[in-house]
């Protein structure tokens, strides 16, 4: 019987380089040998990853956020999230981090609800998804936004509701909709105290403790 489990593997690339350098990501060029021998060119987005944050509060309510998009032309409902700034970070302080500086919000329980790689065909980011419990109102002072951040909106809404505006393709963030499926799942099965533990294991993005 095969097991359904994603396994690591690296084939061999003959040459690489990289055309492109952002100020958060960049574009690589490799040329990978094919099982058959060949040699194909393949362009991707080299990503630091991220992290993602759904915030469930004590009305069993998803703590969102709406911002603008430029590379779709949308505002987008999202779960607080951000990027994997510091090498070897431990991903549960960073999301800890998002959540006070795009909610002003802390939690006392936290759990890992899912790993995914967004667009594994064209970039690296690998995002892990928290959930966050036992949600209070953040100490000290709100971080000062900039950018998209400075024209964000707030909601709290059931997760039933998102549930349904999910399947209705009404919502489409990938981490909202990772987040929110995976929490209904998690919900209909062994429940939230069988996720996985806030600091567990991350092969994508691995960090010191």
């Amino acid at each position: 019987m095969t097991t359904i489990k994603d396994t690591a593997e690296k084939w061999e690339v003959r040459a690489t380089e990289t055309p492109f350098v952002g100020a958060k990501t960049s574009v690589r060029t490799d040329e990978v040998v094919m099982p058959d021998g060949s040699v194909a060119r393949r362009d991707y987005q080299v990503h630091p990853g991220s992290v993602a944050v759904l915030a469930l509060d004590d009305q069993d309510r998803v703590l969102l956020l709406k911002q603008y998009r430029h590379p779709v032309g949308m505002k987008l409902w999202e779960i607080p999230a951000g990027l994997l700034d510091v090498p070897g970070e431990n991903p549960l302080h960073a999301a800890q981090r998002e959540l006070y500086e795009e909610a002003h919000v802390k939690a006392e329980d936290w759990r890992v609800l899912a790993d995914v790689y967004t667009t594994p065909g064209g970039c690296s980011e690998a995002v892990r998804i928290f959930l966050a419990r036992g949600l209070s109102e953040a100490d000290g002072a709100r971080f000062e936004v900039e950018d998209e951040e400075a024209d964000m909106e707030f909601a709290r809404v059931p997760l039933g509701e998102l549930v349904r505006g999910v399947l209705a393709g009404e919502l489409h963030n990938n981490c909202l909709v990772v987040g929110v499926l995976s929490l209904s799942a998690a919900l209909a099965g062994d429940g939230v105290d069988a996720l996985r533990a806030a600091d567990a294991e991350w092969p994508a993005r691995p960090f010191d403790a």
